[in-house]
């Protein structure tokens, strides 16, 4: 049996028998979309594909640092860290390419733990979208950095100096993937057999960036490859003694990480975004998606963009957008409708960076479509030319700091609705614990500043 034929319990006990297997391994992603897992013996991953299993809730309660939060109520010293239960989710058996033989599930909290999991919260907003009778299909793009540095070295040297694969600005080039091909071509074939396949690899313009665009599919799906994506590419990099970052902006110097998303509504098989005699050939149900996008985008912004750093990406002229708007085949606004036959027509959903939780932005995105066909929400009119040069209205502007879109996301009536009282209250404080554990830093610019002279 193939890994992709596993679809119940009885399949995944049947792999696991057929492979001679004494530990598989499982894992849940935390609210900063890091996969925190184990080894389990076959024995206790085939009674927990019944009943489920304990996991320690501090996954919930702390950061990606594993400090613990003390403004959430969910969990914490208070509640003494209990066990949450978590399910085995048999249809996301994925071979192990750096791990030959072994094989990866992913699970998903349950009971009460359910309503802030990651994947549990993109899963309801997916379920609306099949209520209203839509079908959601994502494919999700990625830019990060490689360096030619070890996860010691990059703390040895203060994180500066740090040496990338290749110098240089030299986007799409044919010389560094050539010279470098045994690495791209490891990559390929590991996204290959972990089923999240590359459409397209190739380098981006700066030093050691590369841009992988994952293939279409549908959005759970995506969801789960776009997070093993990010979480394989370090392993296959760090088993060669070279480190890859999904960080939004690691640097003043080179451009930021985007994690674009493309995304489209089907029904019966047909696109419900293609109309070929609308404006720009977007149907009425694409234009209210877009319009709600761009409504909502400034209160969900949190969720999309989820830490300190993607607030240094969202700044004038680094193809990153600074305000709400929309426009067709322009890459300057935060809204991208691609126009093209029933089969290619989508919105990319531009405002996301490398280091957004891939559940949590798409379903920010999703749910933010939803609300505005449910609402019939006008998207205006589109920017046309360089929407950085551009005066945007004040309801448009998106926070510039992640303290603030923490603040405007728990004020949100939409996200409340969509994704439950409890998600929002625990997210927005999880967001303002990780902006007041930036402000203890004192940088190295500060430093520089004003140690001596001030």
């Amino acid at each position: 049996m193939e890994p992709r034929q596993v679809k119940t319990a009885a399949d995944a006990r049947r792999i696991v028998q057929e492979r001679g297997l004494r530990h598989v391994k499982v894992g849940v992603h935390d609210v900063d979309g890091v996969l925190r897992g184990k080894y389990l013996h076959v024995d206790k991953f085939s009674a927990a594909l019944d009943g489920g299993m304990g996991f320690c809730d501090v996954v919930l309660g702390w950061d990606s640092n594993d400090q613990l939060y003390d403004n959430v109520t969910y969990t914490g010293w208070h509640t003494a860290y209990p066990d949450a239960t978590v399910r085995i989710l048999p249809e996301t058996c994925r071979e192990i390419a750096t791990e030959p033989g072994n094989l990866l599930f992913l699970c998903e909290f349950a009971d009460k733990a359910e309503e802030i999991c990651p994947r549990g919260i993109l899963r309801r907003v997916l379920a609306k979208a099949q209520s209203m009778g839509f079908e959601v299909r994502v494919g999700f793009e990625y830019e990060f950095f490689v360096f030619a540095e070890t996860a010691f070295s990059i703390r040895e040297k203060g994180y500066r100096n740090l040496k990338p694969i290749s110098p240089g600005f030299f986007g799409y080039s044919m010389l560094r993937n050539s010279v470098l091909s045994d690495w791209y071509r490891d990559l390929l074939d590991l996204c290959e057999t972990m089923d999240m396949g590359i459409e397209g690899l190739h380098t981006e313009t700066g030093a050691g960036v590369l841009e992988a665009a994952l293939r279409v599919r549908d959005g759970l799906g995506a969801a789960d490859a776009a997070a093993l994506f990010k979480l394989y590419t370090k392993v296959l990099a760090q088993k060669r003694d070279w480190l890859a970052t999904f960080m939004a902006k690691w640097s003043k110097d080179w451009p930021g990480c985007g994690g674009h998303m493309h995304m489209s509504l089907w029904q019966s098989g047909k696109s419900a975004f293609f109309d070929e005699a609308g404006p720009q050939r977007m149907s009425e149900t694409m234009r209210h998606f877009v319009g709600g996008q761009r409504a909502l985008m400034p209160e969900l912004l949190a969720m999309v963009a989820s830490n300190v750093n993607s607030y240094r990406r969202l700044v004038p002229g680094f193809w990153a957008p600074t305000a709400a708007s929309w426009g067709v085949e322009n890459r300057t606004t935060s809204l991208r409708v691609i126009p093209g036959s029933a089969k290619s027509t989508r919105v990319e959903y531009r405002v996301a960076a490398a280091d957004a939780n891939p559940y949590l932005a798409l379903a920010a995105a999703v749910g933010a479509g939803l609300w505005g066909v449910e609402n019939k929400v006008d998207p205006g009119a589109p920017v046309t030319g360089n929407a950085y040069e551009m005066e945007h209205p004040a309801e448009t502007q998106l926070p510039r700091t992640l303290m603030e879109a923490a603040g405007r996301l728990e004020g949100s009536r939409a996200a409340r609705s969509l994704f439950g009282d409890s998600f929002v209250d625990h997210y927005s404080a999880t967001r303002e614990w990780e902006e007041r554990e930036f402000r203890k830093a004192i940088t190295e610019w500060e430093l520089d500043r004003y140690m001596e002279i001030i």
